[in-house]
C-alpha cells in the first residue's frame, strides 16, 4: 500500500495544477468580461499565459514521466494554445536523474532472458543519457555476435523500472482534466480535449514499445538505402525486446556543434540544407518522417577518404532515436504537394482552397478575409529568411496584425491529427537549420521542389489544369440552379443576408439592454421594499429579497447561457 503513495501524490499534484488553471481561466476569461471588466482581463492575458506555461514547465521537469512528453506534444498545438505558451513548452528537455544500475540490471536481464554478462562482452553501468522514459548505456558485443551483425560497439536503451505505472497514473489524471475542459465552452468549441488526450495516449504507448521503435529504425534505413548521405543505426534483434533496445553505436559530431564541424572542414551552411532536403524526401516521397529532430538525435558523421567517392562528400547525416515517428498518408501527401504548388505560385485563393480540402478551416472562417491576408503575406514577406524578417521594422507586423485583427483573434483554424507531428518536426528542423545558418531560408529548400511540381512534372501540370477546369465547370453548371433558388426565395420573401459580425453585435446589444432593464427593476423593487418596511415589514422584506433576482441577471446576465460549467 505504501508503494502506491508516491503515485497517489503524483496524481493529486497533476490534478491540483490543472484545477487551479481551470478556475483561473473561468474567472479571467468569463466572469470578469461579464461584469464589464473585459479590458482588465485582456490586458494581463499574455502575462498569465506565460506564468501558467512556466509553472507547468517547472512541474513537468520535476515530475518527469509523461508530463515532459505532454509539454512537448502540446507545444505543437498551435491551434489550441497561444504562441507564448507553445514557445515555453517547446523548451522542455527530456532529461531525468539516472536510475541506479542496481535497478536497471534486473530489468534488462529479465527482458533478455539471460545475465548481462552473457548477453554482452561488456556493459557500462553509467548511462550515456537518461530521460523520463528510459536511459541509454554503452555496451560491447561478443566476437561471435559481432561477426553475425557486422559491428561490436552498441547502445542499449533500457526502460525505467515502474514507468508503465507512472504513465497509467498520468493518463488517468489527464483524462479527468479533459472532462473538466469539455465543460468549458470556450475550449470545447475550439477542440476535442478527449480526442487530444487519447491521441497522446496512443503515441505514448508506441514510444515505450521498443519493438515498435526498432521496426521504425529499420523502415527509415530502408527508405534511405540508396542514399549514402543518410544513415541510421542497425538493430540487434537478438538483444532487443519490448523494454530493451540494442542498436549499433553511431555516435559522431552533434549536428549543432559548429566548432567541431569547422574543425573537420564541414560547412554548417551545407549541413542545414542537407537536413532540409532529407526532410523533404521523408515527407513528400516516403510519407514517413522523424518527428523529433532535436540536436541530440542527429549526428554529422565524417566519411573516410576511401568512401568519399561513393558518398559524394566528406560527411553524412546520421539519425537516431526513432520512438517518435510520423506518417503522411498518400492522400494527405498529395494535398501537401498542392499546398507547395499554391505557395510556389503565390496563389492565395488556391492555398485557402487547399486549407479547406485539408479540413483546416472552421465553418465560421471568413474565406475572403483569409485570402486577402494570405495574399498580403505573399506580397510582403514571401521568400524572406528569418534573418531578414528580424531586420524589419516591428511596426510592419503590428500594422498587419491590426489590419486583420479579427482574423488573428478568431483564428478560424483547426489542425488535422496527421499535422501535429509534422508541425513539430518542421518547427524543430527549421530552428536547427537556423542555428546552423542564421540566413537559412526554408523556402530556398522548398523552391526547387515546388518548381519541379509546377513546371517539371507533366502530371502535375495536367492535374492543375484539370483541377481548374473542374472548379470552373462546377461553378458554371451550378449557376442556373443557384439563380433559380435565389429568385424563388425572393418571391417567397425568404431571402436574408447573414452578417456574422453584425449579428454578434446585435446579440451583445440585446443582452446589454436586458441587463439595464434588470438593473432598473432591481432599483425599483429595492426602493419599494424599503418604503413598504415602514407600513408592511413582511412585504417589504419580500420585495427586497425578490430584487436580488434582477440584480443577479444585471451582474451575470448571459453568463450561464454562453458558458456551461
Amino acid at each position: 500500500m505504501s508503494s502506491d503513495r508516491p503515485l497517489r501524490a503524483r496524481y493529486r499534484r497533476i490534478l491540483g495544477f490543472f484545477a487551479r488553471l481551470t478556475v483561473q481561466m473561468w474567472f479571467f476569461d468569463v466572469v470578469l468580461p461579464r461584469v464589464g471588466l473585459r479590458r482588465l482581463a485582456a490586458r494581463g492575458r499574455t502575462r498569465r499565459f506565460q506564468k501558467a506555461a512556466a509553472r507547468f514547465h517547472a512541474l513537468a521537469a520535476e515530475l518527469g514521466g509523461l508530463m515532459i512528453k505532454l509539454g512537448q506534444f502540446m507545444s505543437t498545438r498551435l491551434d489550441v494554445l497561444p504562441p507564448e505558451v507553445t514557445e515555453e513548452l517547446a523548451g522542455l528537455q527530456d532529461e531525468a536523474p539516472e536510475v541506479p544500475f542496481s535497478q536497471i540490471r534486473p530489468m534488462a536481464e529479465a527482458e533478455l532472458g539471460m545475465p548481462l554478462s552473457a548477453a554482452f562482452e561488456s556493459f557500462e553501468s553509467t548511462p550515456v543519457a537518461a530521460a523520463s522514459l528510459g536511459q541509454v548505456h554503452r555496451a560491447r558485443l561478443s566476437p561471435s555476435e559481432a561477426r553475425d551483425v557486422g559491428f561490436r560497439n552498441v547502445m542499449v536503451k533500457v526502460q525505467r523500472p515502474g514507468i508503465e505505472q507512472v504513465i497509467d497514473i498520468d493518463l488517468t489524471a489527464l483524462r479527468r482534466v479533459a472532462g473538466w475542459a469539455s465543460h468549458l465552452k470556450a475550449i470545447s468549441q475550439r477542440t476535442d480535449m478527449h480526442g487530444i488526450v487519447e491521441e497522446f495516449a496512443r503515441s505514448s504507448a508506441e514510444e515505450i514499445d521498443y519493438l515498435h521503435e526498432a521496426s521504425n529504425a529499420e523502415r527509415f534505413a530502408a527508405n534511405f538505402a540508396d542514399d549514402p548521405t543518410i544513415s541510421a543505426p542497425a538493430v540487434v534483434w537478438e538483444r532487443t525486446s519490448r523494454r530493451v533496445l540494442t542498436l549499433s553505436d553511431v555516435s559522431a559530431i552533434k549536428v549543432d556543434d559548429i566548432e567541431a564541424l569547422n574543425q573537420h572542414g564541414i560547412d554548417p551552411h551545407e549541413v542545414a540544407y542537407a537536413v532540409a532536403d532529407a526532410y523533404i524526401k521523408q515527407v513528400f516521397e516516403d510519407g514517413f518522417f522523424h518527428a523529433d529532430p532535436h540536436p541530440g538525435n542527429l549526428f554529422v558523421t565524417p566519411v573516410p577518404d576511401a568512401m568519399v567517392g561513393e558518398v559524394g562528400r566528406r560527411w553524412k547525416l546520421t539519425f537516431i532515436d526513432f520512438g517518435m515517428m510520423g506518417e503522411v498518408p498518400g492522400d494527405l501527401r498529395g494535398q501537401l504537394k498542392d499546398v507547395i504548388i499554391a505557395i510556389g505560385l503565390r496563389d492565395s485563393q488556391r492555398l485557402v482552397r487547399c486549407m479547406e480540402e485539408l479540413h483546416m478551416l472552421l465553418p465560421s472562417a471568413d474565406r475572403s478575409l483569409l485570402e486577402r491576408a494570405v495574399g498580403q503575406l505573399f506580397d510582403r514577406f514571401g521568400g524572406m529568411s528569418l534573418a531578414e524578417m528580424r531586420e524589419l521594422d516591428p511596426k510592419e507586423f503590428i500594422d498587419f496584425g491590426r489590419q486583420f485583427r479579427d482574423l488573428m483573434r478568431e483564428m478560424p483554424f483547426q489542425l488535422p491529427e496527421d499535422f501535429l507531428l509534422l508541425i513539430r518536426a518542421a518547427s524543430l528542423m527549421n530552428g536547427l537549420c537556423t542555428a546552423l545558418d542564421p540566413d537559412y531560408n526554408l523556402w530556398d529548400s522548398v523552391q526547387p521542389y515546388a518548381d519541379q511540381l509546377v513546371t517539371g512534372d507533366p502530371g502535375s501540370q495536367a492535374k492543375m489544369i484539370l483541377d481548374e477546369a473542374r472548379a470552373l465547370l462546377e461553378i458554371t453548371l451550378g449557376l442556373p440552379r443557384r439563380l433559380t433558388r435565389v429568385l424563388t426565395m425572393v418571391e417567397r420573401g425568404q431571402l436574408s443576408v447573414e452578417i456574422p459580425e453584425i449579428e454578434r453585435q446585435l446579440s451583445h446589444i440585446e443582452v446589454g439592454v436586458r441587463r439595464v432593464v434588470a438593473a432598473v427593476l432591481f432599483v425599483g423593487l429595492l426602493l419599494g421594499g424599503i418604503l413598504l418596511r415602514g407600513t408592511d415589514p413582511m412585504w417589504g422584506l419580500i420585495m427586497m429579497g425578490v430584487s436580488l433576482v434582477p440584480l443577479a441577471y444585471a451582474v451575470f446576465g448571459g453568463l450561464f447561457r454562453r458558458f456551461r460549467v
